[in-house]
């Protein structure tokens, strides 16, 4: 009989149960040792992503809101421009009138002036031909009489 167990197949011999031990002694030292490990370097790098995709989230969200607040203060910029441009116009018509108005109170009081002047030249002429004017009359008087 010792030779018919010896050809069974499912009695287990020596070298199976010693290779049954060492598989189960590997498979303890990689579950005791090297999967916690392996695991918490899977759990470290996961967490490493998440934080790495929280921070750009975060930087998404500062970016826009960077770019709102520049278009906002580009707007007002740009409403800010159109009033000044606004106030330049308003200004300058402003100016254009108060010229306006000075050129024509200096062409008034050029224009009194001058009528002043030759209102007083009119009466000086008119003084000078009656002097002139008597004077030749009585000169022509002179003559006829005389």
């Amino acid at each position: 009989m010792p030779t018919n167990l010896a050809s069974n197949f499912l009695v287990p011999n020596g070298t199976f149960l010693v290779e049954l031990l060492a598989f189960v002694l590997m498979l303890w030292v990689i579950a005791k040792w090297v999967w916690p490990r392996l695991n918490a370097a899977m759990n470290a790098r996961q967490e490493a992503i998440r934080q790495r995709f929280a921070e750009m989230e975060q930087a998404k969200a500062d970016a826009k809101a960077a770019e709102e607040n520049y278009r906002s203060q580009l707007a007002e910029a740009r409403h800010d421009a159109a009033r000044i441009r606004e106030e330049a116009r308003e200004q300058g018509a402003q100016i254009v009138v108060e010229m306006r108005e000075q050129a024509q109170a200096e062409a008034a009081r050029i224009t009194s002036a001058a009528s002043a002047q030759i209102a007083a030249e009119r009466q000086q002429v008119l003084a000078q031909l009656r002097t002139e004017v008597g004077a030749l009359a009585t000169d022509l008087a002179g003559r006829i009489v005389g």
